[in-house]
């Protein structure tokens, strides 16, 4: 009896190791599925981040694209919807500009920047050649000397009338891509068309133009 009683007690030891092994083997798998239970998680939450921030991308890009086309569309010049013949104003009583009123007007002023353009180089070219003689005149009388000065302060009197006009005329062009052509840049009330087809350069209406007249 004392015999099996060691032997008993010897067993036991051996089996508690063996359990307590067991329980160390099951928590390393418990810790182990746990431990890829959070890697999946965060794998997961990850994959979501990243679609979000896609998707926010694709919205973003959906809107600037949206953006692009409306200011393309707004990019386009007033000017052009202003220049509309209907647009330019008139007085009252007075019949709209028509398109081939407006091309007319257009046409017209177009010819004589043009013509203005080549007088003030040929009134320059004269102003140049009439200096030049002047420096060799020294034979001159007075009478040759005061005919000469008479003949380059003319030239270039001539030459600032036509620049003047050139400016006027080059504003009433960019007034007509406006669509304020025809309207008094004093009062802002409009000139009247045939006041402005009479005088395509005209800025003023006639009661602005007769005040800065008078004073």
């Amino acid at each position: 009896m004392v015999v099996k009683k060691t032997a008993a007690k010897k067993t036991t030891p051996a089996k508690k190791a063996a359990q307590v092994a067991k329980k160390a083997v099951a928590k390393k798998a418990v810790k182990k599925v746990v431990a890829k239970k959070v890697v999946a998680k965060k794998t997961a939450a990850k994959k979501t981040a990243v679609v979000k921030k896609t998707g926010a991308k694709k919205v973003v890009a959906k809107k600037t694209a949206a953006g692009t086309v409306a200011s393309g569309a707004s990019a386009v010049p007033a000017s052009r919807a202003a220049t509309e013949p209907a647009a330019l104003p008139v007085r009252p009583g007075e019949e709209p500009w028509s398109p081939e009123e407006v091309k007319e007007a257009r046409a017209e002023l177009l010819s004589e920047a043009g013509r203005l353009r080549s007088e003030i180089i040929s009134s320059e070219a004269s102003v140049a050649g009439l200096l030049r003689d002047s420096g060799g005149g020294a034979g001159d009388d007075d009478a040759d000397t005061g005919t000469k000065n008479i003949t380059r302060e003319h030239e270039m009197s001539l030459a600032a009338t036509a620049r003047e006009m050139l400016a006027q005329t080059e504003h009433a062009l960019e007034r007509l891509d406006e669509g304020t052509y025809g309207r008094c840049e004093s009062c802002g009330n409009p000139i009247g068309k045939a006041r402005m087809q009479a005088f395509p350069r005209a800025t003023l209406c006639i009661d602005c133009k007769q005040r800065q007249e008078r004073r």
